[in-house]
């Protein structure tokens, strides 16, 4: 929801938190599926970023919203958490830490995190290929993918690891192409 030096400094420390109470627990994987529910909330919904934000909104009306939404899909303990955030007005940086959380699963698990664009949405197949070329190429045990689209690139798919891509667009393949022209002529 937030970005920048500040939202990391607060991001970090509540998920590095929520882990440590998921780990004592022993609901890592309960917390970790309600992130995804909570971010697949946000994603969907720019209302509800603009109400959990809003400095205006009441305490009791962000927690009563944030109790409706997650009553049957959220655990107890998730809830007290959210409950907390607003309480000391960091309830905007909710997303940050969901995703925070993730990543902190992912190392824990030791999954790498291979982030997929494609001209067009992969099949189930094609994901599975591109998980395998993942493993291959950088030799992991487990590969998370996350996909998008983005019908720019004509073909094919650019696959991000990190700091790491790999192009193997149609676009990029052109643009290769171009310089390769360029610079012999």
């Amino acid at each position: 929801m937030k970005g920048g030096a500040v939202a990391k400094e607060v991001v970090e420390p509540y998920a590095q938190a929520l882990m440590a109470i998921a780990q004592s627990q022993d609901l890592v994987d309960k917390f970790n599926e309600d992130a995804a529910y909570l971010l697949d909330l946000f994603n969907s919904s720019s209302e509800l970023q603009q109400f959990l934000a809003n400095p205006f909104t009441p305490v009791d009306a962000k927690k009563s919203v944030l109790q409706q939404i997650g009553s049957d899909q959220i655990h107890p303990t998730m809830q007290n958490f959210m409950g907390l955030l607003v309480d000391r007005g960091r309830v905007l940086f909710l997303g940050g830490m969901c995703k925070q959380y993730q990543s902190l699963v992912r190392e824990l698990r030791q999954v790498v995190l291979a982030e997929v664009t494609s001209a067009i949405e992969l099949n189930d197949e094609q994901k599975e290929a591109v998980r395998q070329k993942v493993l291959q190429l950088l030799d992991v045990q487990q590969v998370e993918l996350e996909t998008s689209v983005n019908p720019d690139l004509i073909g094919g798919v650019i696959i991000q690891v990190g700091s790491q891509v790999f192009d193997a667009s149609l676009r990029g393949q052109l643009r290769r192409l171009g310089v390769s022209l360029s610079s012999s002529i």
